[in-house]
């Protein structure tokens, strides 16, 4: 029954990516008909990123205190209403103003997959669960722009947001009826997968999560994760922009799917890869040998994509960089599981809202840079960041509860 749970993650990580993603397949006509520059699509873009980010932590711990079952079901309705609403603004205050609440709402999605993954799945399974997840996110990333472009051909941008709001709403409704936050609960689970999955996990006693601030390993997973994420958005938001006023290409949704659709066999392999490492060399050399290793591979791929000229060329070049850093990503969420144990919602939430403060710096600056200096530049900062962040891997202990027994109550 776990697998089954797991195929609800997936499909919820696909709408949340489809939600999250589709604004940067319209930017083009949406910005023409707004009058909009780079910029201020920019800063579009970061106030989504940084409510996002802000709300994390509370959201994580409502889906510690509360369950993820009406947690999630609450958030995906609200911001299905608000991917909706999105399409209706007219004015640059209101769009940032939708953004910014559909931003604060989303924050709650993986702090909460993770919720049910601490929940559902044991220790050596939770790796490849991860994995599934952050696939399914890739997906979404690699079908928006189809499923955009085939929209655009009969509608217009706005239409594309109304037609994605459904997909939330069906999915929350499925949710609620059918997910029970403890196995125990759930018709079908018998008493072999209990004892495969583990002792429930229990309820988060209350807010005190200020010793969390206390713990070097946390200030380390918060510093991988917030420099990490900088470079992904520019391919979240900007990659189809670059592609069609950079490189000249109308058609350039199959572009835009390379990066995710490889990223979606390396979520996977990432989370398979990490647990057999976990395995043979331990739990704290996986995560780091793994983490480490993506960070410079993807820096210098995006580094000699650079000096490609064919645009093909370097578009393979440039997805083997995104795919090398979605390699670590169930590895990254793994972690939190690990130092986090019953705080996993909270602790994913904080590693969560430093990567995604990191993103809204980054929206903006790539958007003011791109206007100022072109579009390479921003590449440059991207290779960088990943290489940096890589080498915060080498600070964090696996081992290490983040949160000391009984310091929350």
């Amino acid at each position: 029954m776990r697998w089954a749970v797991l195929t609800a993650l997936f499909l919820f990580s696909l709408m949340t990516y489809l939600d999250r993603v589709v604004i940067g397949n319209v930017k083009t006509p949406m910005a023409e008909e707004l009058g909009l520059s780079n910029t201020e699509m920019g800063f579009v873009f970061s106030i989504f990123i940084l409510t996002y980010g802000l709300f994390e932590i509370p959201m994580g711990w409502l889906g510690d205190r509360f369950g993820p079952r009406r947690v999630l079901t609450h958030l995906v309705v609200w911001w299905s209403v608000l991917t909706a609403l999105t399409g209706v603004v007219n004015r640059y205050f209101w769009l940032l103003a939708v953004r910014g609440v559909f931003g604060a709402l989303q924050a709650g999605a993986y702090p909460n997959a993770t919720c049910v993954i601490r929940r559902w799945f044991p220790t050596d399974e939770r790796g490849r669960a991860q994995g599934v997840v952050w696939m399914a996110a890739s997906l979404g990333g690699a079908l928006t722009p189809f499923m955009v472009q085939s929209i655009l051909k009969h509608y217009d941008w706005r239409a594309v947001f109304y037609i994605f709001s459904v997909i939330g709403v069906i999915w929350a409704v499925a949710w609620y009826g059918w997910f029970r936050d403890n196995p125990a609960d759930k018709k079908g689970v018998n008493a072999a997968e209990l004892a495969r999955i583990g002792p429930p996990a229990a309820a988060a006693p209350h807010g005190n999560l200020l010793p969390l601030f206390y713990s070097p390993n946390m200030w380390a997973i918060i510093a991988m994760y917030h420099i990490t994420v900088y470079g992904s958005y520019w391919y979240i938001f900007w990659l189809p922009s670059y592609l069609k006023e950079s490189k000249g290409l109308d058609d350039f949704a199959p572009y835009v799917a390379m990066p995710f659709l490889m990223s979606a066999v390396c979520n996977y392999a990432g989370g398979y890869t990490v647990d057999l490492l976990v395995k043979k060399i331990g739990l704290t050399a996986a995560r780091r040998s793994v983490g480490l290793s993506s960070g410079i591979v993807s820096a210098a791929c995006i580094l000699i994509a650079l000096s490609v000229e064919d645009v093909k060329s370097a578009m393979v070049l440039l997805t083997l960089g995104y795919a090398a850093i979605q390699f670590a990503l169930p590895n990254s969420w793994a972690v939190c599981l690990d130092v986090g144990r019953d705080y996993v919602g909270s602790v994913s939430g904080l590693m969560n809202m430093a990567g995604q403060i990191g993103g809204a710096i980054a929206s903006v600056a790539i958007g003011w840079a791109i206007d100022a200096w072109g579009w390479d530049v921003p590449l440059y900062g991207v290779a960088a960041v990943y290489l940096i962040g890589s080498l915060f891997w080498l600070g964090i202990d696996p081992r290490k509860p983040v949160m000391p027994e009984g310091a929350g109550s």
